[in-house]
């Protein structure tokens, strides 16, 4: 598997592998097959059920197709609007555990999700032998669509979501320790959270000084060793953010 580095709006780089192309399949398959059953579900009960054909009978040509259109808009809007409801997923997204994200480490808008639904027609040409083609030969597994928006997609089984929250528990006596903090965004903060606590579970000390030095560099911060560890730098600056954006629980 590859992977992505994502750069945040204060170029904190965090790495995240990338999803297979099999993943992507299957997340594809999965959703088909929902599609497919609305289909089946909705054709059955409209026209078995509620004669809808007896209807269509005395219609003209363009109503008959208006009502068709009607009917299976919900198949053709199935990504675009699941994956803006859904932050970057679909039911076949979240099985298999992977997410659109944007590359410049921003959430997705809907804006990038209807380019990417957009290029669809052209990544599914020929039975989607466009877009695997570009999946195989692009750096972080992109069909044309994610690189006409600026996304990728990323895998979330390794603990790395980036939907964790940012808020943390704080003593209303807490005293602050670094007001700089406050130039960072909350995504910036998620990201920053996410990968030191994935590190804490398996004690990965390399991504803790990275992640320490990173933070440091960007806000412009001299920290004495001797008197606060690596570690304990980033629990400081979390809790510092919480404290300054009032996001306290």
């Amino acid at each position: 598997m590859s992977q992505i580095a994502i750069n945040t709006s204060q170029n904190v780089n965090i790495n995240f592998i990338t999803a297979s192309i099999g993943e992507r399949m299957v997340a594809y398959i999965i959703d088909l097959l929902i599609k497919v059953a609305y289909l089946v579900a909705t054709f059955y009960l409209f026209f078995s059920v509620f004669n809808l054909g007896y209807i269509l009978d005395g219609l003209d040509s363009w109503s008959q197709n208006a009502i068709y259109i009607v009917l299976t808009l919900p198949v053709a809007l199935y990504p675009l609007v699941l994956e803006s409801l859904m932050e970057g997923q679909t039911p076949g997204k979240k099985v298999m555990k992977i997410r659109v994200v944007k590359i410049d480490g921003y959430q997705a808008s809907f804006g990038d999700y209807l380019i990417r639904w957009v290029f669809r027609l052209i990544d599914t040409t020929f039975a989607g032998i466009v877009g695997l083609i570009s999946m195989i030969v692009s750096t972080n597994n992109q069909r044309l669509g994610d690189i006409a928006s600026g996304t990728a997609v990323i895998s979330l089984k390794n603990n790395i979501n980036i939907s964790h929250t940012i808020l943390e528990n704080i003593n209303h006596d807490y005293i602050p320790t670094f007001s700089q903090v406050i130039g960072l965004s909350d995504n910036d903060m998620r990201i920053i959270k996410d990968n030191y606590l994935k590190a804490l579970r398996i004690d990965d000390r390399q991504v803790i000084t990275k992640l320490s030095d990173k933070i440091k560099s960007i806000l412009k911060l001299e920290v004495d060793p001797t008197k606060m560890t690596e570690r304990q730098f980033i629990a400081i600056i979390i809790k510092d953010y919480n404290y300054y954006t009032g996001k306290d629980n």
